[in-house]
């Protein structure tokens, strides 16, 4: 652990928090007395996650990560709440339409994935690393969300995979531009957590050859406490990346 700071005074901000993984990684971080800036597009499911931890220190921030203004208001809310900022965890992302064939795939919709998924990282992440830049003690850490399709793609998914492949990037160059700061970024690729998002996986995914199979998950509850580990390392050590992912899912031999 950071030797500057406790666990219980440490401070987060989650974005797609309300449901899914960044809910987990919330409640994970909240049980374990972070206190955390939950954001999201929906202030109802974000105040519903912060039931779901009584006696947590929770801050809900209704968000559009596509909003450069939007972002700007969450970071300075959460700053104004909790003073300093020790982890961003980038999480908010959508798939976008499912099983749209490339040439079919409107530009309105390529657009929306790469507003949220990768412009919508860099947003949090340019602002993460402001004030962690500036504060006092300096530092902090970014983890983002990926995928095993920032590395091996699923079907008719070209615009999803390509935002994932993208914050491989952006995970690097921030570790690259972090270092003189203490900013430590890392990245978790999941695949197959269960989650509202990947229901139809469990009654068939469309596979590489053609057939749709039915695929194995994993608890999110697994994919929290990765993060948690990653985040309380102390900035002297940082995981780069992870892979967490359902044992037997289609992915390794893949195609």
């Amino acid at each position: 652990m950071d030797d500057q700071r406790t666990v219980t005074t440490r401070t987060a901000v989650v974005t797609g928090a309300g449901s899914g993984i960044g809910r987990a990684v919330a409640l994970e971080l909240l049980r374990a007395g972070w206190r955390v800036a939950l954001a999201g597009r929906r202030t109802e499911t974000l105040e519903e996650t912060a039931g779901l931890a009584p006696g947590g220190d929770a801050l809900a921030v209704r968000a559009d990560v596509s909003s450069p203004d939007d972002v700007a208001a969450l970071f300075g809310a959460a700053r104004e709440r909790f003073g300093r900022l020790d982890l961003l965890f980038n999480n908010a992302g959508t798939f976008g339409p499912g099983g749209v064939p490339v040439e079919e795939l409107s530009y309105d919709a390529w657009r929306h994935v790469v507003d949220t998924n990768l412009n919508g990282a860099f947003l949090c992440a340019q602002a993460a690393f402001r004030q962690m830049k500036e504060q006092d003690p300096q530092g902090g850490r970014i983890i983002n969300n990926g995928s095993i399709s920032a590395h091996t793609p699923r079907p008719r998914s070209i615009a999803y995979t390509t935002t994932k492949h993208a914050l491989t990037g952006l995970t690097k160059s921030l570790s690259l531009d972090g270092r003189p700061y203490r900013i430590a970024c890392g990245q978790i690729d999941i695949g197959n957590a269960a989650t509202d998002m990947t229901q139809g996986m469990q009654t068939g995914a469309l596979q590489a050859n053609g057939e749709v199979v039915a695929e194995p998950v994993m608890d999110v509850a697994d994919v929290a406490r990765t993060v948690r580990h990653m985040a309380e390392l102390p900035l002297e050590a940082n995981v780069q990346f992870a892979t967490v992912l359902a044992t037997n899912m289609p992915y390794i031999g893949r195609g």
